[in-house]
Parts: C-alpha cells; sequence; structure tokens
C-alpha cells in the first residue's frame, strides 16, 4: 500500500488486497472514526481511556492482519480472516461501552435494534440474552436506555462468539479439504513416480492380455508415462464432471474459497479412482469385466471411473454447502431455530 493513500490512522483500504480485506479495512476505519468523534465530543474518565486503548489496540491487529505480510499457510488455513474479524468484533463491544447515557442524536437510544438484528443472527430464538433484550425493547418502544446497555454489550459480544464458532466451523472444513487434497495429490504423485524410477512396476497392474496380444495405456507394450496417461484421464474427466456439478454448488461471502477446494478436490480424486479402476478390471474384482481389448478401452473407463468420482465428491459438496449455510450475515433471514445448534455458544 502506497503512503499517499492512507489517513492520519493509518486507514483507507490499499491497492492489491482481496475484497474481505478491502471491506474489513473500510469497516475498521469506519470504527476509527467513531472512536475518534467518541474522544472528541466526550470527556473519557481513566477507566474509558483504557477502554479507548484497547479499542485502538483492536483495531491495528485488524488492519495489520488485513494487510499485512501474507505467508502462504495463512492465506490457504484463513488464519488472518478470524484474527481480523475477532478483533473488529471486540473493538464493536469496547465501542458500546464508551457510549455515554446522554449521548446526543440517539446514539444509545437505538443502539438496542443495531444489536437486536446482530444477535437475532446468531443467537438461538431462546438464547436468555436475547429475549431479555427484546422484552425489554418491546416495552421500551424499541428505544434503547442505560439500563439496558450492560445487557445489550452481553447479548452483542455473545452473538459475536456465536458467529466466530460459525466462521470457526468454516475454517476447519477448508482445512480439511485442502489437507484432503493435499494428501491425495501427493499419493497420485507417489503413484507416477514410483512407475517412472520402479521398472515400470505399476504398468503391470495397467496392461491387459486379450486374445491379441498385450494391450496397455499408452499402446501395446508396457511405459513409464502409463500411470501419468490413467491419471491423466481420470482428473480430466473429473474436472469435467466438477464443471458440471458447479449449477449446484452455493457460492459465499465468506473469505473461505470452500466452492474452490471443493473442485479442485475432484481432480487428484478422479486421478486416483481411473488408476484403480483400471487395476480393479485387471484383477477380475469387476464381474462381467475381466480383460480390455485395446488403449481406447483403457482410456474410455478410464474416464468411466474418473466420472465416477462425483459419487464421492458429491456427499462432500453437500457438507459443504451445510457448513456455508451455517455462516450467516445480514442478508440472511432470521429464521426461528436455524441457530438452535449455536445458540449455547458464546
Amino acid at each position: 500500500m502506497e503512503k499517499g493513500e492512507l489517513d492520519s490512522d493509518d486507514d483507507v483500504a490499499g491497492k492489491g488486497k482481496s475484497s474481505w480485506a478491502q471491506r474489513i479495512t473500510a469497516h475498521v476505519a469506519h470504527l476509527q472514526a467513531l472512536l475518534n468523534r467518541r474522544e472528541e465530543v466526550s470527556e473519557l474518565s481513566c477507566g474509558d481511556k483504557k477502554i479507548a486503548e484497547k479499542i485502538k489496540t483492536h483495531l491495528t491487529v485488524a488492519r495489520n492482519a488485513a494487510g499485512g505480510w501474507k505467508t502462504p499457510i495463512s492465506t490457504l488455513t484463513g488464519s488472518r480472516v478470524d484474527r481480523a474479524y475477532s478483533n473488529v468484533h471486540k473493538a464493536e463491544v469496547k465501542l458500546l461501552k464508551l457510549v455515554p447515557a446522554d449521548a446526543d442524536e440517539g446514539e444509545l437510544k437505538w443502539a438496542g435494534i443495531v444489536v437486536l438484528a446482530q444477535a437475532r443472527q446468531h443467537l438461538g430464538p431462546s438464547d436468555p440474552r436475547l429475549v431479555a433484550l427484546e422484552d425489554r425493547l418491546k416495552n421500551n418502544g424499541q428505544e434503547m436506555g442505560p439500563d439496558l446497555k450492560e445487557l445489550a454489550i452481553a447479548t452483542l459480544l455473545a452473538a459475536h462468539e456465536a458467529e466466530e464458532a460459525e466462521r470457526a466451523q468454516a475454517r476447519s472444513f477448508l482445512n480439511i479439504l485442502l489437507v484432503t487434497f493435499m494428501a491425495t495429490s501427493v499419493v497420485a504423485a507417489l503413484f507416477i513416480v514410483w512407475n517412472f524410477r520402479g521398472n515400470m512396476t505399476i504398468s503391470a497392474l495397467l496392461c491387459f492380455s486379450p486374445s491379441t496380444g498385450q494391450v496397455c495405456p499408452t499402446g501395446k507394450s508396457e511405459s513409464r508415462i502409463d500411470v501419468l496417461l490413467v491419471e491423466g484421464i481420470g482428473a480430466g474427466a473429473a474436472g469435467l464432471a466438477g464443471s458440471l456439478a458447479i449449477r449446484k454448488i452455493r457460492g459465499t461471502n465468506t473469505p473461505y474459497s470452500i466452492p474452490a477446494m471443493l473442485i479442485l478436490l475432484r481432480l487428484p480424486i478422479g486421478a486416483l479412482s481411473a488408476l484403480f479402476g483400471i487395476m480393479l478390471i485387471n484383477g477380475e474384482v469387476i464381474p462381467g469385466l475381466s480383460n480390455l481389448d485395446s488403449t481406447p478401452q483403457i482410456a474410455a473407463w478410464a474416464i468411466i471411473f474418473g466420472i465416477a468420482q462425483e459419487s464421492v465428491t458429491r456427499l462432500i459438496d453437500a457438507q459443504g454447502n451445510k457448513v456455508l449455510g451455517n455462516v450467516r450475515g445480514p442478508e440472511r433471514g432470521f429464521e426461528a431455530g436455524t441457530r438452535a445448534d449455536l445458540g449455547g455458544r458464546g
């Protein structure tokens, strides 16, 4: 980020940032402006000054997480995202703590309905803090007085912690997908290397002996690239099946690229499915199949097995959509009961 793009608080989103970083830095700038105003218009007590310092610390950490140096691990696992959001949430709670009872322009008066909206997104409908805040606001014409401030703070904190639990679940699922992708990719690569350096050991398991003579994936005789060809065909078929499956994979406004990882995971799984499938045919495990008569037949079955990985990855897609559905935002409705499993968190 160029220095000329920053204001005196080191705010304003810079060039080259990802979408989530642009959003979080813009929100940090907004919170910083609220804090600056509070310090200007109010005479803060010694205790409140310490809270204000902690807010500045939270905002600095959030800025650094969104715009700091990215490591490959932090980029892939989303640890920077969690660090930024958790500090922004704590800053919001402390900012509410600093709003005085006599705040002008209805700053405290209407803070209750703002907190209520966030709480309804993430807390279960029977959460006692949410229920108490709803009842008290309803009896007070939706206006919040000083007597409700601590309840609102507790409710907002609980809502933020529930939201962080939702994001943690999404991040954990993404990390599982990432580890699975890396593990299956390494296994697929090891089979290729093994065949290159192991005197075509694996090729012997991919070649057939019909009455017309030996048939292998690359011709009439074993080759070092037999495994590479079969896995490549399987991965290509899996990629084609994955492109068709996109219509059933929902996108996400979260910073976690779960839909993209679901597509990528199909490639090594498709490669291994094709390899193991041809081996199963050669081992006469599949009823009705014992010998393949030509190289095109081997390729055709590699395509079939590559596409067949959809029977496994479709289940993973369903779980991915379920995890994404648990991460709620302002664009989602307030369906009753959808947060029952998370309502007790926080």
